[in-house]
C-alpha cells in the first residue's frame, strides 16, 4: 500500500481501484453509481443507506475489512455482490454474503445486469471461460478523484504462461496470456490524458511480456502515441 510514503507523496494512496472502476463501466450509464475507496476514505453509513446494492471487491489482505462492509450491510439490510481475487478463490469461506461473481466480469454482467433489474440476482455467477479483453471497457475514471493518487493504472493483458508456486494468477487468469489490442489501450491513454491526469502511468500486468511478439508492437505503438500527442507522462 506504500501508506507510510503517501504523506510525502501528498497522496491518499498509490492506485485507484481498477478493477471496480472497470466493473462499473460494465454496468448501465443510467444507473447512479458511487465508488468508496477506503484507502482513500472510510465508508459511511449514509452510502450503505442510499444505495439499492453493494458491490464489494478486495485481495486476501482485505478479509477483515470485507467481513466488516458485509457485516454492516446485513445489519442495514443491503445486499452485497462480491468479486474479486479474494473471492473467486474463496467465496465458501465467506456465508454471511448472499451474492458473488466469481472470476472475470466481461461475459457475466448482462446477466448479473439483468438479475438485478427484475430483482432476483441468484447466489453465484461463474465466468464461463476466460473472456477476449476485447469485451474489456474503459475503466469509470469519473468515479475517482485523481488528486488522491500517485500512478493510474492500465491493464493490457492477463493470464501468465508460468506456474510459480507462490502465485495465484495463473488459477484466476489462466496461463495463455490475453491481451487487449494495441488500440484499445491508446484509448484507456487517451481518455485518461482527457480528463486531466497529468502523472505516471502503470502498466499493472502480472505478466507484460507473457506474450513478447504482441508486448512489442503496443510498446511501439506507446512511442508512436507519445510522439503524436506530444506527451512526457511516463508509463512504467
Amino acid at each position: 500500500s506504500f501508506r507510510h510514503v503517501m504523506r510525502l507523496m501528498r497522496r491518499k494512496a498509490a492506485f485507484p481501484p481498477l478493477g471496480l472502476l472497470t466493473v462499473a463501466a460494465m454496468l448501465p450509464r443510467s444507473w447512479r453509481l458511487k465508488l468508496v475507496d477506503l484507502d482513500v476514505t472510510a465508508l459511511e453509513d449514509d452510502d450503505i443507506d442510499t444505495a439499492d446494492w453493494i458491490m464489494l471487491s478486495g485481495m486476501i489482505i482485505h478479509t477483515d475489512s470485507c467481513r466488516e462492509i458485509a457485516a454492516r450491510c446485513s445489519a442495514r439490510g443491503k445486499p452485497v455482490i462480491a468479486g474479486g481475487p479474494l473471492f473467486t478463490t474463496g467465496h465458501e469461506h465467506f456465508p454471511e454474503i448472499p451474492h458473488f461473481v466469481l472470476g472475470e466480469a466481461e461475459e457475466v454482467m448482462p446477466c448479473l445486469v439483468a438479475d438485478m433489474i427484475r430483482g432476483a440476482v441468484q447466489e453465484c455467477y461463474a465466468a464461463p471461460r476466460k473472456p477476449d479483453l476485447a469485451l474489456a471497457p474503459v475503466p469509470r475514471w469519473d468515479l475517482v478523484s485523481f488528486r488522491d493518487y500517485v500512478t493510474a493504472p492500465v491493464q493490457f493483458s492477463r493470464g501468465c504462461p508460468f506456474d510459480c508456486e507462490f502465485c495465484d494468477i495463473p488459477i484466476m487468469y489462466g496461463r495463455t496470456p490475453r491481451v487487449k489490442t494495441p488500440e484499445q489501450v491508446l484509448r484507456e491513454l487517451d481518455v485518461l490524458l482527457e480528463a486531466g491526469w497529468r502523472e505516471a502511468i502503470f502498466i499493472v500486468d502480472d505478466n507484460f511480456i507473457g506474450h513478447r511478439a504482441k508486448a512489442k508492437r503496443l510498446l511501439q505503438a506507446v512511442i508512436d502515441w507519445r510522439r503524436r500527442r506530444a506527451t512526457h507522462i511516463p508509463l512504467i
